[in-house]
């Protein structure tokens, strides 16, 4: 049980996301990545989470928040995966922001070209048999999860590709051990299983499963145009782009109700998407859960992370700090004069490292890098188990 469960306040569940050679999390208040650089050191940087819902309501309401949620998640994972690009290799074989921002758009047509362009286009050709109603749109929804699928175990075979899959186990790993309350020490966190009910794994499920239906329905209300072939694919092809955000904000709500409640229907509606995890998570080494570690601690609050059971034995990877622009005014877990390795106050837990000097305050590398040394040493509403089932043997 979580410290915040224990003293009856709603806690606040923690997400993530898998990096290249890295983990990003993100808490209540800011996100952070943590990655694995080729000297074997850990660089972490922490930024502010947007606060546009709470400036507008209407995008904390039931549906709205779900479009405003994939946008934002798409938004911190794109940037995630930009530094984790770039600090996971040497400094001669990084990317420009050009190269990288030509990458992305390449993948982002990509996916829109196989996944929505590509069934519609095939079956245009087949209309005279399926015609324009629900058929249709069962027979494209098989289509585009068979594709999804095959992507999914296609890439599954490449070994950066298993690299990634394993840092993604490492997160769910790390979250399930917090929200177990557990110390964050890798043996501890190992025990804990790869799938977890939040993935965005089952989001992704639950958006391919629900766009059949939505499809469905809005393709009974306007019906597909009968004006040759290319009119029918062009409506097919723009229905699908148009109700994404509706398909979006109802995938969200089934997630949050998936993680909140586990009766029957519940459990078979997430079953997909746990069972897809298989392929999307693999079980990590003991330095990719060390990053999780560190990426997490560099959310949580320190006040908070307190109250959990302090870890017996150090994290050896050093740190090296990128851009903290976490506010001031909130003390975390994780921070460059601090190390949540040993108990006792800041003070206490952090000692000087060769190179610091006799003020006590973190040294610099050549580029401007804080570097501290370690010394000491992937929310939704389920407030029992989150991750929908009991921790492994061996706790």
């Amino acid at each position: 049980m979580s410290s915040d469960e224990s003293s009856g306040k709603r806690p606040h569940y923690y997400g993530g996301q898998a990096l290249i050679e890295g983990v990003m999390m993100r808490g209540q208040s800011v996100w952070a990545c943590a990655v694995r650089r080729p000297r074997g050191d850990i660089h972490v940087e922490r930024h502010p989470v947007g606060d546009f819902p709470e400036r507008h309501p209407l995008f904390k309401r039931p549906f709205i928040r779900g479009t405003y949620a994939l946008v934002d998640a798409l938004k911190i994972g794109t940037r995630a995966l930009t530094i984790s690009a770039n600090q996971s290799v040497e400094e001669e074989e990084q990317l420009s922001g050009k190269e990288l921002g030509g990458s992305l758009f390449v993948a982002l047509a990509l996916v829109i070209g196989v996944f929505v362009v590509l069934p519609n286009v095939g079956l245009a050709f087949a209309t005279d048999w399926l015609g324009g109603g629900t058929l249709y749109h069962f027979v494209e929804g098989l289509v585009r999860i068979a594709l999804f699928l095959a992507y999914l175990v296609g890439i599954s075979f490449l070994p950066d590709i298993r690299r990634v899959f394993a840092y993604h186990g490492a997160e769910h790993k790390t979250i399930a051990a917090w929200e177990h309350g557990e110390p964050l020490e890798p043996d501890r966190v190992d025990h804990y299983s790869t799938v977890h009910v939040r993935c965005g794994t089952n989001f992704l499920v639950m958006v391919f499963l629900l766009a059949i239906l939505v499809y469905s329905v809005a393709g009974a209300i306007v019906p597909a145009p009968e004006a040759g072939l290319l009119a029918t694919m062009t409506y097919h092809i723009v229905l699908r782009i148009v109700l994404l955000p509706v398909i979006a904000g109802l995938a969200y709500e089934g997630l949050r109700l998936g993680a909140g409640h586990r009766n029957v229907f519940v459990r078979a509606l997430m079953a997909p998407g746990q069972w897809l995890q298989k392929i999307t998570t693999k079980p990590p080494e003991r330095d990719m859960i060390e990053v999780a570690i560190r990426s997490f601690e560099a959310v949580v609050p320190r006040s908070e992370y307190e109250r959990q059971p302090p870890r017996a034995e150090a994290l050896p990877s050093t740190l090296s700090w990128g851009p903290d622009e976490a506010d001031p005014e909130t003390v975390y877990a994780l921070a460059p004069d601090h190390k949540p390795d040993r108990g006792g106050p800041p003070d206490e837990a952090h000692e000087v490292s060769p190179g610091e000097e006799a003020t006590g305050l973190p040294a610099t590398d050549s580029s401007g890098t804080t570097t501290t040394a370690a010394d000491g040493s992937d929310g939704l509403d389920d407030a029992t188990d989150p991750a929908g089932r009991e921790p492994r043997s061996g706790r």
